[in-house]
């Protein structure tokens, strides 16, 4: 069967076909919160009182826990197992959700170093991983046409590698749209795959800098979406194309009521995890040369239409900045966005 085909036919049961029966108290859940929203707390090296660093999953649980979120979604790599224990009976005490961020086998010896962070993230409670293909934003790593197409061959033959051992254990695995695939390149990759195993971990501003439309994005990958990155963006002009920021739901330029919508229309077991990173905006260069060395095929009308947005939605004040701020200000600043966010999510999305 093909995918699209799975998927569209038995979106409403497949998380049920695949998984165990969820248990009642994670029918309706709360937002979770990605470890990257910590962009400055996890693991910092800042002696911080009032904001001291995050170091383990447990932790961050916690935390997550006194914050009203719902789960969490963080690095699992290399875990013992009595870590992994630790970790279940701590999610399972406050009632969260866990999902795994997992790097994929390169080559055939990577295998067993990926099924044992499988098998360690299952035995703490991951139904869902989530992973990304490239190495860095696509417009700054990658600098010919070759580049990007040596990109797609290596991401087959991970994904292909890591199928088996995903199969083997049940476990989902969300491919982000990590500044790297544009929404088509990331359905063709998933069609070479043809895994029920294998999805979208839906990143719901990410796009942008590839001059997508953040709503028809999630139009494509939502049938495909086993987890998301939910988030709120802000833009500003700089001369070489455009700045790009997340902010504190509500405040940015993003649909997110009709995006979640759509996310549980096709998926309606699916996570909504929060991803607010707390830093200086990204410069999204797409006025240079060097930017369209991997995205030619990009008609200049969606060059256009982000262009034309930008303009069209300034950000009061101006997008926000870290780099002036003390390292405790930072902090707080973080804390501030993600419980914002938090609080946004369930007055506006219902996500209590």
């Amino acid at each position: 069967m093909e995918r699209r085909d799975f998927l569209q036919t038995a979106s409403l049961g497949a998380v049920a076909l695949s998984f165990p029966q969820l248990p009642t108290f994670l029918k309706e859940r709360p937002m979770g919160i990605v470890v990257h929203s910590y962009w400055s707390r996890w693991n910092s090296k800042a002696d911080s009182k009032k904001y001291p660093a995050f170091t383990n999953a447990i932790q961050l649980l916690d935390h997550c826990h006194q914050l009203g979120a719902g789960g969490v979604q963080v690095i699992v790599n290399g875990w013992s197992t009595d870590f992994a224990k630790k970790v279940r009976d701590e999610r399972e005490k406050y009632g969260l959700y866990l999902e795994g961020s997992i790097g994929l086998p390169k080559k055939a010896e990577d295998v067993p170093k990926f099924e044992q962070d499988v098998v360690n993230a299952r035995e703490a409670g991951a139904q869902v991983l989530r992973t990304v293909c490239s190495t860095g934003r696509r417009y700054e790593t990658y600098h010919s046409p070759a580049a990007f197409e040596e990109l797609k061959k290596t991401a087959l033959a991970s994904l292909q590698l890591a199928e088996p051992v995903l199969r083997k254990y049940k476990v989902k695995l969300g491919v982000e749209n990590h500044k790297d695939w544009r929404a088509p390149d990331l359905v063709n990759l998933l069609k070479q795959v043809n895994s029920e195993w294998i999805g979208v971990t839906l990143d719901f501003g990410n796009s942008m800098a590839l001059l997508e439309d953040p709503m028809e994005v999630v139009q494509t990958l939502a049938p495909y979406t086993f987890s998301t990155h939910v988030k709120d963006m802000a833009v500003e002009e700089y001369p070489d194309g455009f700045l790009l920021s997340e902010v504190p739901m509500g405040k940015g330029i993003l649909d997110l009521p009709k995006m979640v919508e759509l996310c549980k229309k096709h998926n309606p077991s699916g996570t909504f995890s929060l991803e607010m990173i707390t830093r200086d905006p990204l410069e999204i260069p797409c006025l240079t040369n060097a930017y369209w060395e991997t995205m030619g095929s990009v008609p200049g009308s969606d060059l256009a239409r982000m262009l034309r947005t930008v303009k069209q939605h300034k950000y009061a004040g101006g997008l926000p900045r870290v780099t002036p701020l003390s390292t405790d200000e930072k902090l707080a600043l973080e804390e501030e966005n993600i419980v914002a966010c938090i609080n946004y999510s369930k007055a506006k999305l219902g996500l209590v």
